[in-house]
């Protein structure tokens, strides 16, 4: 047989069901607006609001260290500028430096033999005495004579090429104008019918080592004519 209920338990039943459902949409309805709150509370502000009436620029707080950040790069670019140009220049010092210290070298690698070189220079002018004392004749008549001539000879022109390896060059400036940084006059000789101060003999040739001055020329110079005018002035000063 079927069990039968009293009326007044289905209506409790359905008032529990119904009670259950609204509650339901009840808490629904909180979440809803907690949800709603939480996004409203989470969106970024607007950064074109106005403030009192007046807008609000949104790029004020990031203008500041961009300029900053200018003033920086502007002074770093200055300060490698600054050590540019001191490491330049102390290149630059640092090849003339060295470029002064080879040339020091060189010269004394080229003239530190002058002191020596001078003291031959006289050798071989006895060298050429000697030569120049024996006559002509005396060594066609004397065999002995001719050999020590041909000697003598053969001694001068090896002096000469050791002159010539070591930078060392004979100065014979005969018929050359005097040159008061190489020759030294002696005396002038009148009615040579050369141009006033130009060199007619030589008493002591010259000498020079590297193009430099090692010994000057004893020289005489052709003298001007008294009746030509005015005398040439020679300067005998170096």
């Amino acid at each position: 047989m079927p069990v039968s209920f009293p009326w007044w338990t289905t209506r409790r039943k359905s008032s529990a069901g119904l009670s259950a459902e609204a509650d339901a949409r009840e808490n629904n309805k909180v979440e809803t607006n907690e949800r709603d709150m939480s996004d409203t509370n989470n969106t970024p502000a607007d950064p074109t609001l106005e403030t009192n009436g007046q807008p609000v620029a949104a790029n004020d707080g990031a203008a500041a260290p961009e300029a900053g950040g200018e003033d920086r790069v502007a002074k770093l670019e200055a300060e490698v500028a600054s050590l540019k140009d001191q490491l330049l220049r102390a290149m630059a010092e640092t090849e003339n430096t060295r470029r002064r210290a080879q040339r020091d070298r060189e010269d004394a690698s080229k003239f530190a033999v002058s002191s020596f070189a001078k003291d031959l220079v006289g050798v071989a002018d006895n060298l050429r005495r000697a030569l120049e004392a024996v006559p002509p004749e005396g060594r066609e008549k004397d065999e002995m004579l001719k050999s020590l001539a041909v000697g003598v000879e053969a001694t001068e022109r090896q002096l000469l090429g050791a002159f010539e390896r070591a930078g060392i060059k004979k100065v014979d400036p005969t018929g050359e104008p005097f040159d008061p940084n190489f020759h030294q006059v002696m005396f002038e000789i009148e009615n040579t019918g050369k141009p006033a101060g130009t060199v007619v003999q030589v008493l002591q040739p010259g000498y020079t080592i590297h193009g430099r001055l090692l010994r000057e020329a004893m020289v005489g110079v052709a003298k001007a004519p008294a009746d030509g005018g005015a005398a040439q002035h020679i300067d005998t000063t170096a």
